[in-house]
């Protein structure tokens, strides 16, 4: 990691040397960095209900250049949701992918891309490219390496500029938490996949950090001992990441929706597959239904949700 009396990082400095903006969303869309210059690229998206607010961010940092090249590090539908609306815009850009992606993408297949599982939507759109572990890249001035990165997607990717020591990290990295790591929900391991990221990620020994939601931060090896911390604490009781999963899903459907009735909630919780495979019911309305109740109660004592009348909404912070 860096040295202890390495001078402090300078963030901004450090992105206009990368010719690099870094768009921050918040958590029902991803983060967007926006690269200028002749072969201007966006790297993720967003989310679809966001996707007309994302032209126009792109637009307001590209200055009237076109948009050339849009770059997914998943296809989370929060990281991929404007693809389509950024393609109709700019009908000449182009759009790269993971390349473990390309079986659900030719055709689009909703399903196999597993948004139906969560409830969740995604505008199709039209892949250009495809990228893998190895590849180059160039973003703005500078040559990434493309890097990969499965536990939270099996087939995402991570982008490191080995000057600066910048890294793009998607979901695999943020500041202070730790993401659903998908796989284990379906039965499938995830855990020392995420391990062996974090492990990379340590390899790199970055200086910034790029994040898929939050803010660019410096302080990696503490981002990675949190990560790691958590990570033990799933692997010794799974229990606890399917909770963890489950309170973060019900909290992206409140964010998308903005309210819902606790009823509406619940019936939701309980009809969305991942959520009955998260809270191990999948065979058992009944236990499903309680708890779903229990999910949401937590919520409201720990203050994530508010009622406002007969509805639920996200507490203000």
């Amino acid at each position: 990691m860096t040295h202890p009396d390495a001078p402090p990082l300078d963030i901004a400095a450090t992105l206009a040397e990368l010719g690099a903006q870094v768009l921050v969303r918040g958590w029902l869309s991803a983060n967007n960095i926006v690269f200028a210059g002749a072969q201007a690229c966006v790297v993720d998206t967003g989310y679809v209900s966001h996707a007309a607010q994302t032209v126009a961010l792109v637009e307001q940092a590209l200055a009237g250049t076109d948009l050339a090249r849009v770059i997914n590090t998943h296809l989370h539908s929060d990281h991929c949701g404007g693809n389509a609306s950024l393609a109709r815009r700019w009908p000449a850009v182009q759009i790269q992918v993971p390349l473990g992606y390309r079986r659900q993408l030719e055709p689009w297949d909703h399903a196999g891309l597993r948004y139906a599982d969560v409830d969740q939507d995604c505008e199709p759109f039209t892949p250009h490219g495809y990228l893998q572990a190895g590849d180059g890249l160039r973003l703005g001035p500078r040559d990434w390496q493309v890097l990969a990165a499965p536990g939270h997607a099996p087939d995402a990717l991570l982008f490191f500029e080995p000057v600066s020591r910048c890294l793009i990290s998607g979901d695999a990295l943020w500041q202070d938490r730790l993401a659903i790591i998908f796989p284990e929900l379906d039965g499938e391991p995830g855990f020392d996949a995420t391990a062996q990221v974090l492990d990379q990620i340590e390899a790199l020994a970055p200086r910034l950090v790029l994040p898929g939601h939050g803010q660019p931060f410096t302080d990696v090896a503490a981002a990675l001992s949190a990560s790691r911390q958590r990570l033990a604490a799933f692997s010794a009781a799974p229990i606890k990441h399917h909770q963890h999963a489950a309170r973060a899903l019900i909290t992206y459907h409140l964010l998308a929706v903005q309210r819902e009735t606790r009823a509406a909630l619940l019936d939701w919780i309980v009809r969305t597959p991942i959520f009955r495979r998260a809270l191990a019911c999948e065979h058992d309305d009944a236990l499903a239904r309680v708890l779903a109740a229990q999910s949401v109660d937590r919520l409201l004592r720990d203050g994530v949700l508010a009622l406002q009348g007969e509805q639920l909404v996200m507490a203000q912070r």
